[in-house]
């Protein structure tokens, strides 16, 4: 009975802050929708009669941050002024994401919309929270749009297999994803790398997953459960802009394309100009890890950051 108790003990200490923060995720829903019939808001969820209830949402938000990991958030001067693409690292659960948009929600009163895996679209009880928080698939079409009003769009090119997959070695795992440098080109805004450091300590996925792979291969769902939540240090770093740079084209690449069709030398351009956004957006957050995190991760170290103020 013993060994028993303390088995189960443990397994709902390694699952429970994920848990909780689940539940925090349905009781923030639950808030807009009182919110909303309390108000008889109707309308745009993206609109400013719903500042003050994201407000609330953000403060809370950000007050967990705070306790629970320490949160620090650095380079907002980064961000432009108008819109543009931020691209980043993903956990294993996305916590470290959600504290960056309230904090910048709270610091800034900016929104910066979502593009999220099909998945979360299919969780029951969350749709108003998706659409007052800017949370969207993210097809080309909708991302055009955003940014041509003005917003932040974010996008992890790893997502849902990174965050299951990646590990303690935070491995980009992009593989062939250039659709948010196309979009970056065509919609004439900067790229913006993003990362957080300790974000794999504070929440992990198991080692032993080549019948999650295979599953999520399969079935294109996170079956595989995270677990920790300690209380790790969390910083978020955003770098420096990759501009949109018009005159990316060189001599060279002219005199190769020259005896092409002329609509054969503009596709063999534009995967070109793709190409080189993506290797350098990934460059990017890549050097932001390097510069920022102690590999392979330590969640000793990660702990004992809570105390060292000579960071800050």
């Amino acid at each position: 009975l013993i060994i028993i108790s303390l088995t189960v003990t443990a397994i709902l200490v390694i699952f429970i802050v994920p848990l909780t923060i689940v539940f925090f995720i349905y009781l923030s829903n639950i808030l807009l929708f009182i919110y909303q019939r309390s108000g008889e808001l109707k309308g745009d969820p993206l609109s400013h009669v719903w500042d003050s209830a994201r407000k609330t949402i953000a403060s809370f938000w950000d007050i967990y941050a705070r306790v629970w990991h320490g949160y620090e958030l650095h380079g907002v001067e980064n961000l432009p002024e108008g819109p543009g693409i931020v691209v980043y690292y993903h956990g294993a659960i996305p916590i470290d994401y959600l504290y960056f948009l309230s904090r910048l929600f709270l610091w800034k009163k900016r929104l910066c919309l979502s593009v999220a895996d099909h998945f979360v679209f299919r969780l029951p009880g969350l749709k108003l929270l998706l659409e007052v928080t800017g949370v969207m698939p993210g097809t080309r079409e909708e991302c055009l749009v955003a940014l041509k009003n003005g917003y932040l769009v974010s996008i992890s090119p790893g997502g849902v297999r990174e965050a299951l997959f990646s590990d303690e070695s935070y491995q980009l795992m992009w593989g062939n994803r250039k659709g948010f440098a196309q979009v970056a080109l065509e919609a004439k805004v900067p790229i913006i790398p993003m990362y957080t450091q300790n974000v794999r300590e504070g929440y992990r996925m198991f080692k032993e997953r080549r019948f999650f792979r295979q599953l999520y291969e399969s079935t294109r769902l996170p079956l595989m459960p995270p677990y920790g939540g300690l209380p790790v240090k969390f910083r978020t770093y955003i770098g420096e802009p990759i501009p949109y740079d018009p005159n990316v084209t060189t001599d060279e690449l002219v005199e190769k394309v020259s005896q092409l069709s002329l609509q054969f030398q503009a596709t063999c351009f534009a995967l070109y100009c793709n190409f080189l956004l993506s290797f350098q957006t990934k460059t990017a957050v890549q050097a932001l890890i390097s510069k920022h995190q102690t590999i392979p991760g330590s969640i000793w170290k990660a702990l004992l950051e809570r105390f060292d103020k000579r960071r800050k």
